[in-house]
């Protein structure tokens, strides 16, 4: 049994390798971006909506309002990167249900790639905030000396968002497989559906959690603002 799909080699040529993990993640990316463009190529206005654009619309406007009630501001800048994280992580997790579908996400090297998008979107979302001065002086706040304690907790928060992701996900394959040998019939069908319950919660999780770390700057500049403003 392949515990990830970084097992699954489909073609190699010297240090080139086509595994299930990058096959996968494409398929993910293909099914998301055709989905979008079927949906959004002639949208329409009014009460009479076309059922899938109708869909759409409920799913972002939820995750509009958990970004804006999350982070406490406004949702629009956040919308675009914590939406397609979740869409993406939400919609491998899925399909893995399907016979033949290996989840990316039980890769660590996805979701060590889904941290690293957030490791580097917690600086160009801040520096866009407040500028670059601003953003690299909180790191030396309140002493120069908790510059490395900072870095540190960049560091193992990305860590931590890819070793979630990967360790539930891989962990819910495994059960399956273990009671899938064991009792063919009935449990598997009850453990596919936990599986699918818990790929949507880890994808609500991890984008949740990416949205906290990136706008944690903001949160902390209006808390610093308020602090420094005088009392009416």
């Amino acid at each position: 049994m392949d515990i990830t799909p970084d097992d699954i080699i489909y073609w190699e040529w010297g240090i080139v390798t086509l595994n299930a993990t990058l096959v996968f993640s494409w398929v993910v990316m293909a099914l998301l971006s055709v989905g979008s463009w079927l949906v959004t190529r002639n949208l329409k206005t009014g009460a009479d909506l076309p059922r899938w654009q109708n869909a759409l619309e409920i799913i972002v406007s939820r995750i509009r309002g958990q970004i804006e009630e999350a982070s406490g501001g406004s949702p629009d800048r956040y919308l675009p990167f914590i939406g397609t994280l979740f869409l993406f992580i939400v919609v491998a997790n899925v399909l893995d249900a399907v016979p033949g579908f290996t989840a990316p996400t039980a890769s660590l090297t996805t979701t060590a790639a889904l941290a690293t998008c957030v490791f580097v979107a917690v600086p160009v979302f801040g520096i866009a905030d407040q500028g670059l001065a601003d953003y690299l002086r909180q790191y030396v706040r309140p002493t120069p000396l908790m510059l490395p304690f900072h870095v540190i907790g960049e560091l193992s928060r990305t860590l931590a968002l890819a070793v979630r992701l990967f360790g539930n996900i891989t962990s819910g394959s495994l059960v399956v497989a273990i009671v899938l040998s064991i009792a063919p019939l009935f449990f598997p069908v009850v453990m596919q559906a936990l599986g699918l319950l818990i790929g949507v919660i880890q994808a609500y999780v991890f984008a949740i959690l990416a949205l906290v770390y990136i706008a944690s700057n903001e949160r902390a500049r209006r808390q610093r603002t308020s602090d420094e403003s005088p009392a009416s």
